[in-house]
C-alpha cells in the first residue's frame, strides 16, 4: 500500500468516526471547553480520604465558591480568550469544569469557562451530571478522581454514561436529595 493510499484510508476512517459521533449526538465545539484553556483543575484540599468532611457535607461548596465579581470578571476575559462570536456575558454561565461538589478548584481559571446557556448541551444538563456524580462520590459508587476525570475529559460523555440511568437523576432539573 502506498503512502497516499494509507493516508486516504486514515482520512476515510477519521471521517467515518466524525460522522458516527455526530450522528450519536456528541457535543459541538461550543458545548465543551477548549482543553488548552480549560483543562480542569482540582482542589488540593479535597481527597478521597476526607470527602465525608468536605464535599459530602451539606453546604460545603458555599464556603469555597468564588464571589460573583471574580467569576464575572473572569468570564469577560475568557469570552475574549475563547474568541467567541457572541460577546454578551449574559449568554454564558462561568462554570467550573470539575464541579466544586466533586473537588473542583474554586478559583483556578483552568477550571472555569464561559459555558453557553443556550446550546445543545447546556448548563442545566451539566448541573444534573454534577449532582449525580456528587451523590455517587459521597455514596462511594465512584472514586473521587474517577469522577473528576470523567467530568474534565468530556462532561457530555460522562452525562450520557452516568445520568440517565442513575436513581438520583430526575428529568426537568428536579433533583432527589
Amino acid at each position: 500500500m502506498t503512502n497516499f493510499e494509507t493516508m486516504r484510508r486514515r482520512l476515510t476512517m477519521l471521517l467515518l468516526a466524525v460522522l458516527t459521533s455526530v450522528a450519536a449526538g456528541t457535543a459541538s465545539a461550543n458545548d465543551l471547553p477548549d482543553p488548552r484553556i480549560t483543562p480542569g483543575a482540582t482542589n488540593p484540599d479535597v481527597t478521597q480520604e476526607n470527602i465525608q468532611a468536605t464535599v459530602c457535607v451539606k453546604g460545603w461548596t458555599k464556603t469555597i465558591r468564588p464571589p460573583k465579581y471574580y467569576t464575572n470578571k473572569l468570564k469577560k476575559t475568557q469570552i475574549m480568550q475563547y474568541r467567541l462570536q457572541d460577546r454578551d456575558p449574559r449568554d454564558y454561565e462561568e462554570d467550573h469544569l470539575v464541579a466544586l461538589s466533586i473537588g473542583g478548584h474554586p478559583t483556578d481559571p483552568r477550571n472555569l469557562w464561559p459555558q453557553p446557556r443556550q446550546s445543545g448541551w447546556n448548563a442545566q444538563q451539566k448541573d444534573q451530571l454534577e449532582f449525580v456524580l456528587y451523590k455517587m462520590v459521597c455514596h462511594r459508587e465512584i472514586g473521587l478522581v474517577d469522577a473528576q476525570v470523567a467530568m474534565s475529559s468530556n462532561w457530555v460523555e460522562a452525562y450520557k454514561r452516568f445520568v440517565p440511568t442513575h436513581p438520583h437523576y430526575m428529568p426537568r432539573g428536579q433533583f432527589a436529595d
